[in-house]
């Protein structure tokens, strides 16, 4: 046999297989967790979700009780979702900027208990319009672009003066890191927000155990109008671009799994930019459910799952396995 054609010479103990795939390798400070705060419920308290196994909705105070342990073992960064009542939805989603919302009141006092936690807010409209749409709609129910990016950065203002550390459009709006990223430089911001664009945000069947969560989706129509088609790399690198070019901080591709060939292609493009990768509720249920069917171990898959994002070229890893993997990679 030829020197060439022998490869388990690199790789047949530990250390050196670990060598073949350092930028695969999983760490605590790469995830970030996605949290439900609601008043929909007393502050206090916590609900399932129809749908999102071993998932929750929170009350602010339960919140901070649901995080204060997974800060201890070791949780370095949230990114937050505002559930609120119909009563508070309306066509603009202007609820969204009361001092009232869950949101709002929940950033001073994680900001306060939790001095080590990098808070990232969720920036969208569909959880507060009474339409669902992620923008507001003009009369012939069309995006109202303009209107919906002014809304947006009104909002991620209030959010950046809260004390979060990150805002998340993932509206798919047009312009709206732009608008964003100037409204955070005319307050004095600009330095110390950052803004992590859902860049690459595909229209997908996999976010329906999040729609009954956000209890958020839409009441007539769907988002394919402004959510990315699944068939189209072209759009994924074009919408990064443009999200780069207005300012963005960090890109991201959701959703996750079906989607690491863009992973690669934007990390690319863009490698000098950290590029997140959200697993969502779909790919978080369809592992669980197969695990609770004994279909394979679901520590093992979970972490195979995530491995495959890094080696695509992911750097910051969104799931909602977060409580576990806090465990697991302590382990490893």
């Amino acid at each position: 046999m030829e020197a060439n054609h022998l490869l388990h010479s690199g790789y047949f103990n530990e250390t050196l297989r670990s060598w073949q795939g350092s930028n695969t390798t999983l760490n605590i400070k790469q995830l970030i967790y996605p949290v439900f705060v609601t008043d929909l419920i007393p502050d206090e308290s916590s609900e399932d979700i129809p749908n999102f196994p071993e998932q929750r909705r929170y009350g602010v105070d339960a919140l901070i009780d649901h995080l204060s342990p997974l800060i201890q073992k070791g949780l370095k960064t949230i990114l937050i979702f505002g559930v609120t009542s119909n009563m508070n939805k309306t066509l603009d989603g202007a609820y969204a900027l009361s001092k009232d919302s869950p949101v709002r009141r929940c950033i001073s006092k994680l900001r306060s208990q939790f001095r080590s936690l990098t808070i990232a807010i969720d920036l969208c409209l569909c959880a507060y319009t009474s339409h669902g749409h992620c923008g507001i709609l003009k009369s012939d129910g069309t995006i109202d672009n303009q209107a919906s990016i002014e809304r947006l950065a009104e909002i991620a203002l209030c959010c950046a003066q809260d004390g979060a550390h990150i805002i998340a459009p993932s509206d798919m709006m047009d312009g709206r890191i732009g608008a964003i990223k100037k409204i955070l430089i005319a307050n004095n911001l600009a330095g110390s927000v950052a803004v992590l664009s859902y860049s690459s945000k595909f229209a997908s069947c996999f976010y329906g155990p999040f729609r009954d969560a956000a209890q958020s989706a839409p009441s007539s129509g769907d988002r394919r109008a402004y959510q990315l088609p699944a068939i189209s790399t072209g759009l994924a690198i074009r919408a990064a671009q443009r999200d780069v070019n207005e300012g963005a901080d960090m890109l991201m591709v959701k959703p996750g799994g079906p989607f690491l060939d863009i992973v690669k292609e934007v990390k690319q493009h863009f490698p000098h930019h950290p590029l997140a990768i959200y697993q969502v509720s779909g790919e978080y249920a369809m592992l669980w459910h197969a695990a609770c069917a004994n279909a394979f171990d679901l520590r093992t898959a979970v972490i195979e799952s995530l491995t495959g994002m890094r080696r695509a070229g992911a750097d910051i890893l969104i799931t909602y396995f977060t409580p576990q993997l806090l465990e697991w990679l302590k382990e490893d």
